[in-house]
């Protein structure tokens, strides 16, 4: 097919016009943990589009490019707001044809940007087609397309890092990958620990890792899960799945432990039924939903990794008892607002309830 459509010379494969053609023809698209190997690897580009709900991978891939390329951010890096870009054309395209002053490269960023069709053709088209020497244009998007707007991520020469909230597998492969480059060693499990105490938000994993990165540096030793229990403190919703799976497998030390651990974090009796009321609702319908888990995941407004770990965990309790947990919680709030209970009376009794109870 290759041969009628480009001319074979001199033996060249079909596979080699194949890999060629895809060059010319298709953007490059990669998830953000592999943008850092890319950009060592190719270099800087002339447009990205780094789109997708992740702030901390969005900000992070501009953030690696100013860090790489751009000396003197004064002289050699311009902003605009998408919305203002109606108005503002004119500074845009100008920006976008000045050269460089200090550093090896001009960047000009673009935030929340969705040019219509013909906004793309007559606006960003002439700069992705014709980029001047030097310059690298970033368009950051929290979404990946709007109605009524140009699919950026499908034309031609723009190259696009995926910047969606990630899977389990690829935010551990980002801990380790850091980790490694700072040369601290650790293995996949460990990674994963460190993960979970942060309940996959990027923002706190990022702060979690520099800080075992300096740890680890200053001690001369690889990462271990007891030096992440010493460093990382889980974060308070993975202590509310800790409780919530003590309590439905009638721990009792190990319920009492973490419920006092979280009164050191400024919980009190109240605020802790309330959480576990609340968890144990959110898995009830996670378990009643239908769906894949990024389909349940858009309607209840959670992330996938979480729907994930409350398949798991409502599968492993059962459903009747996860619903008669919150059942008995729900009602518990209830008799602490109606004055019938004091919170501290409350808590004790459902402790005796759901711990001790059939």
């Amino acid at each position: 097919m290759f041969r009628r459509v480009f001319p074979v010379k001199n033996g060249e494969s079909a596979a080699r016009i194949l890999a060629f053609y895809k060059d010319v023809c298709y953007n490059t698209a990669m998830k953000y943990v592999d943008f850092r190997k890319f950009t060592d690897e190719n270099g800087a580009q002339s447009v990205y589009l780094f789109e997708g709900e992740e702030a901390y991978f969005r900000d992070g891939g501009v953030n690696l490019l100013l860090g790489r390329f751009v000396a003197d951010k004064t002289l050699d890096y311009a902003t605009f707001e998408g919305a203002a870009l109606k108005n503002n054309k004119n500074a845009f395209v100008s920006a976008c044809a000045s050269y460089p002053f200090l550093s090896e490269r001009r960047l000009v960023r673009v935030t929340e940007w969705y040019p219509t069709e013909k906004e793309y053709e007559s606006v960003l088209k002439p700069v992705v087609d014709n980029p001047a020497p030097g310059v690298t244009v970033a368009i950051v998007n929290a979404a990946k397309t709007k109605n009524g707007a140009a699919k950026l991520s499908a034309k031609k020469g723009i190259t696009v890092v995926d910047c969606g909230k990630s899977d389990e597998q690829t935010v551990v492969k980002w801990i380790f990958l850091t980790l490694k480059r700072a040369g601290v060693a650790a293995d996949a499990a460990t990674c994963g620990r460190v993960a979970e105490y942060c309940v996959y938000d990027m923002s706190r994993i990022s702060k979690e890792t520099e800080k075992l990165i300096l740890y680890c540096l200053a001690k001369g030793e690889p990462l271990s899960d007891t030096i992440v229990d010493e460093i990382v403190y889980p974060d308070s919703a993975y202590k509310i799945y800790e409780l919530s799976n003590a309590l439905a497998a009638k721990n009792a030390e190990k319920f009492e432990r973490i419920a006092s651990e979280l009164f050191t974090k400024g919980f009190d009796e109240n605020a802790l039924i309330s959480s576990l009321c609340s968890y144990f609702r959110t898995l009830y319908e996670v378990s009643t939903a239908s769906g894949s888990e990024k389909e349940i995941a858009a309607n209840l407004g959670m992330n996938e990794y979480a729907v994930k770990k409350n398949r798991r965990q409502a599968g492993e309790t059962g459903r009747k008892k996860v619903y008669e947990c919150y059942e008995y919680l729900f009602s518990a709030l209830g008799r602490i607002r109606s004055g019938a209970l004091t919170a501290g009376a409350a808590f004790k009794e459902a402790k005796a309830k759901l711990l001790l109870g059939d």
